[in-house]
Order: C-alpha cells, then sequence, then structure tokens
C-alpha cells in the first residue's frame, strides 16, 4: 500500500520542482514547521487569515525578528497556501509589522580591506579580492563556475544571483594570475574525480536532463571547490560541490578579528566597500548600480549616505572654530 507523502514532503517536492536554491528549501521548510508547530500542529488547511496574523505579530513582538526576517517567513507562508494547498489568501491587515532597519552599511577604509585580505591564506585571499575587486555576494563567489569567468573581456558574469537575475560584473586585473592558478588547481582536482570514476557537478534546474554530458564537462565546474567528495542531498550522486560559505566567513571573521579593526565587518562588508570606493573614485550611480545587481536605484543610493556622513562633505564646527578651543587633549 503506498503511503500517502507528508504536508513538508509534499512542499518539498513543490520547491523542487519550481527550481528553488536548497537553501530557500531549507529556509520554507524552516518557518512552516515553526507556523505548524505555533498552532499545535494543526493542519495549515484548518487555519485561517487570524492564524496567519497571530504568528506573523508573534515573531514581531515577541521574537522581535527583523522586517527581513518576517518578511522570509510570510513568503515562506504564501508559498505553502498558494503553490502547495493552492488556496488564495486575502489581503493580511491585523500584522504587526517588524520595523524596517535603517542601518547604514559598514564599510572598510581601502587600508582595512588591504590588511584583512593580506592576512588570508589561498584560496580565501582570491574570493575576498574577488568580493571587493568585483562585487559579489557570499554566495556567488563561492558558487562561481569556470565558464562564468572571461579573462579576454575582463569580466565575470554572475549567474542567477540575487532575484534569479544574471548580471555582468568587471574582472580585476589584479586577480587574473591568481585566478589562472586557481583555475589549473581545480583542473588537476576535475581530473584526479574523472578518473576515479566521478567528476560530474551539480547543474541548475533541469539543464542536467536537457544536457546529459554538461555535469562533466570542464566549463560547468566549480572555481572553489571542496576539499573532498559529498553526497548531493537532493539526487543521492556523490560528487565534489563548491567550497562551503562558512570556511569563507570563518576565515575573513578570523582575518579581520586579527587585523584589530573595530568594526561589525564580515564578508559582506568587501561588497559595500566596492561600491562606496568605486562612488568615491567619481563613477556614475547608474554605473555601480548595474554592477551591484540592484534593481532599485535607492538601494544603490545607500553608498552616497556613507559618502556623506562625517567629516567626509560636512565640518565640525570644533574643527571651523579651532583656534577658539585649542589644540590640547583633554585632561
Amino acid at each position: 500500500m503506498t503511503q500517502t507523502p507528508g504536508l513538508l514532503e509534499v512542499v518539498r517536492n513543490k520547491i523542487r520542482v519550481k527550481h528553488y536554491s536548497i537553501r530557500t528549501e531549507k529556509t520554507y521548510i524552516h518557518w512552516i514547521k515553526s507556523y505548524l508547530h505555533f498552532h499545535s500542529m494543526q493542519h495549515p488547511r484548518d487555519l485561517g487569515v487570524e492564524h496567519i496574523e497571530n504568528y506573523l505579530t508573534h515573531l514581531a513582538v515577541n521574537r522581535n525578528v527583523s522586517a527581513s526576517t518576517q518578511n522570509l517567513a510570510f513568503s515562506a507562508l504564501l508559498f505553502l497556501y498558494k503553490q502547495v494547498l493552492e488556496i488564495e489568501l486575502p489581503k493580511l491587515e491585523g500584522v504587526t509589522r517588524a520595523k524596517p532597519s535603517t542601518r547604514v552599511p559598514v564599510v572598510f577604509t581601502v587600508d582595512e580591506a588591504s590588511q584583512v585580505i593580506r592576512n588570508l591564506q589561498p584560496p580565501f585571499l582570491l574570493m575576498a579580492k574577488l568580493q571587493y575587486g568585483s562585487g559579489l555576494r557570499l554566495m556567488e563567489c563561492v558558487r562561481l563556475r569556470v565558464k562564468d569567468v572571461d579573462f579576454d573581456y575582463k569580466t565575470i558574469t554572475v549567474r542567477d544571483g540575487k532575484g534569479r537575475k544574471d548580471r555582468v560584473t568587471l574582472l580585476p586585473d589584479q586577480v587574473v594570475a591568481d585566478l589562472r592558478f586557481q583555475l589549473d588547481k581545480t583542473r588537476e582536482l576535475f581530473n584526479f574525480d574523472l578518473e576515479a570514476g566521478f567528476g560530474t557537478v551539480y547543474l541548475p534546474f533541469a539543464l542536467e536532463r536537457k544536457y546529459p554530458s554538461a555535469n562533466q564537462e570542464w566549463a560547468w565546474q566549480y572555481v572553489f571547490p571542496a576539499k573532498s567528495r559529498s553526497i548531493d542531498p537532493r539526487s543521492g550522486i556523490e560528487r565534489r560541490h563548491h567550497l562551503g560559505e562558512q570556511l569563507l566567513q570563518r576565515a575573513i571573521k578570523q582575518s579581520i578579528k586579527k587585523t584589530g579593526i573595530a568594526k561589525q565587518a564580515s564578508t559582506h562588508t568587501f561588497r559595500h566597500s566596492f561600491a562606496t570606493h568605486l562612488l568615491q573614485a567619481g563613477y556614475d550611480i547608474r554605473t555601480v548600480q548595474e554592477l551591484m545587481g540592484h534593481k532599485d536605484i535607492r538601494t544603490t543610493q545607500i553608498y552616497t549616505h556613507v559618502l556623506e556622513r562625517g567629516g567626509n562633505a560636512v565640518r565640525s564646527p570644533l574643527d571651523n572654530n579651532m583656534g577658539l578651543f585649542g589644540t590640547k587633549p583633554s585632561e
């Protein structure tokens, strides 16, 4: 007798049919589980709009989540009801919204970025250079494939970036030699896997069915492969995935700590610095918007706020009247 699949299994299958990433799958499953537990494991068909509103309000009021986290939970529930249960939800009116944050991004100075990068070891040194020199997000960097690096045109094509969009950004001259060396090492690893009867790589969407041999082609391999092969959680195939993003995050965190830079910085700080330093150099904001892959120019404009804060644009009255206050440090 065939067992009827559980709700979460149905959700997973629907997510995979829609070709969502495994990170999105894990995130949606997490919030749907949380929603079900909050309502004592009642089936969502038996829960109405007021139950969704109560849960989202609970996240904002009792768990004090950010606006983006609350929106992510809401997206998971929308997927559950609309795509899985095929129930259209009316507009939610009774949700207490989490307050959106208006933080100015943390940015390295050129010297600080240099210090952090110099303290890193390969391959993290090259990866950090690409984040700072090309404006890559963390996952865009670790998922970079051989075919998306163009040495002739000095470009990097980012596939399926945020918002599931492609974009083209620049390939800095300073990383060309190191990147070629990295690709030589990656090719050695790829050839080793082929000789051992492996060498396949994960392909996005339905490309593996459309191009059956593409998963063993050099062009599709990750630029930064993992040290060892692992079992693909979806297909069960043993293959070599990309380097784990946590390894890069940890290496950069340790480097920041070692330099003694007193900023709440992370891997993403390199991307913020890329945009800010381009604007400081006089590049047009529309150009920076395109390189960053921002849908709305207002997102890019946040970096102009970084340029305008403090002494970069406004002279303090203390400095304007320095002769009145003296220059000796207070005792």
